[in-house]
């Protein structure tokens, strides 16, 4: 499906703190090679390319990062690369790129995803957010994308759904996508409240993929984020007349950081959610990494030429090439080192990796950051 009316948003943000040491402000996720098979951005766009050409792809991200993404190449046009002044979490970013497409198209549907995630069935996704168009497209919905849990996942947020659509709206005749209405959005529970929710049954992992007509979207901001929508309205008056640059430095110096699930999402008067299993995971620590690793038939991410095992396994591995490590009597482990940062976290705890990066900052070292 080539749609004239649709466009997709991939939100690219600052460096994540939990892909640190590899993740860093001059090099952030995004532009990471964590598989050998491209950068995460580059097999993002591969993927939306299935839907989207990539002259109406659009990438929001920070200076640096369109900095990087310009010198390094991209299938996009530079053009569609818009940098924020800061980072302000998901609703200011995908606010913005709204008042971008507006310009271009007020009748568009926007696919917005993040820039950090692993798909292994890209054939399976593409479908998904084909249907996910059609039922978007009708305006009276905003439709995002559901995991169904396969363990009790704590760094993940979570969707409540409530009675099932049996035909999704636009698309009769296919069985092959289950639709549901919203109950709530969850954020991330305890391992208790995890478990919980797998056993329920009617909780599923948040994707933060959504697909929605801009009338939705902008309807939704009005009505939930007044002063939000006032802003980037005049951020979308200024494109139409020509630059809006210093317009969005005004708007970013105030503005308070927002996700879209809180903002938007968890007030929104109808949200209809997609089952989509297509082999997901969002790389939110080194533990999820190390995890998918093993997904993609790499189980040590290093030539074994330069890795001496002895009474040791389990120890996820990432080291710079030509370097020669030995475990003796070692298991359970992340190894991470770049060089000029040597990461050693037990399996089960990276999750404290950014409280890790928020002292070396405190500490005034952020050369390592």
């Amino acid at each position: 499906m080539m749609n004239s009316h649709v466009y997709a948003v991939i939100m690219a943000g600052g460096p994540s703190k939990a892909l640190w040491p590899s993740a860093r402000k001059k090099l952030p996720v995004q532009c990471l090679d964590l598989f050998h098979e491209g950068t995460m951005i580059e097999l993002t766009v591969q993927r939306i390319m299935r839907v989207v050409p990539p002259e109406r792809i659009l990438v929001v991200t920070s200076r640096e990062g369109k900095e990087t993404l310009v010198t390094s190449g991209t299938l996009i046009p530079t053009g569609n690369i818009i940098a924020e002044p800061s980072a302000r979490n998901t609703a200011p970013c995908i606010a913005l790129a709204t008042a971008h497409i507006k310009t271009k198209d007020p009748e568009a549907v926007t696919i917005v995803l993040p820039s950090d995630h692993d798909v292994r069935d890209v054939d399976a996704f593409a479908g998904i957010i084909e249907a996910g168009i059609r039922i978007a497209s009708k305006k009276n919905s905003l439709v995002t994308i559901g995991i169904t849990p396969t363990y009790p996942e704590t760094e993940y947020g979570y969707i409540q759904i409530a009675e099932q659509i049996s035909e999704p709206e636009g698309d009769k005749g296919n069985t092959g996508y289950t639709l549901f209405r919203v109950k709530t959005f969850a954020e991330k529970p305890d391992y208790a409240t995890a478990v919980q929710f797998l056993e329920s049954r009617d909780f599923f992992w948040n994707s933060g993929i959504f697909i929605w007509h801009i009338d939705a979207i902008c309807r939704e901001f009005e009505r939930s984020m007044p002063d939000l929508y006032k802003d980037f309205s005049s951020i979308h008056q200024h494109l139409c007349s020509g630059s809006a640059d210093e317009v969005v430095e005004d708007v970013y110096s105030w503005i308070h950081p927002v996700s879209i699930d809180y903002g938007i999402m968890e007030k929104a008067e109808q949200v209809s959610m997609l089952v989509g299993d297509f082999g997901w995971t969002d790389l939110v620590s080194w533990d999820e990494l190390a995890r998918v690793n093993a997904l993609h038939e790499n189980p040590e991410d290093s030539c074994e030429l330069d890795v001496l095992r002895m009474e040791s396994s389990g120890v996820f591995l990432r080291k710079p090439p030509g370097k020669v490590v030995c475990m003796i009597g070692v298991n359970d482990l992340i190894v991470v080192d770049t060089g000029d940062v040597l990461l050693l976290c037990a399996k089960g705890e990276s999750h404290k990796v950014p409280a890790a990066v928020d002292q070396l900052r405190r500490e005034n070292r952020e050369a390592f950051l």
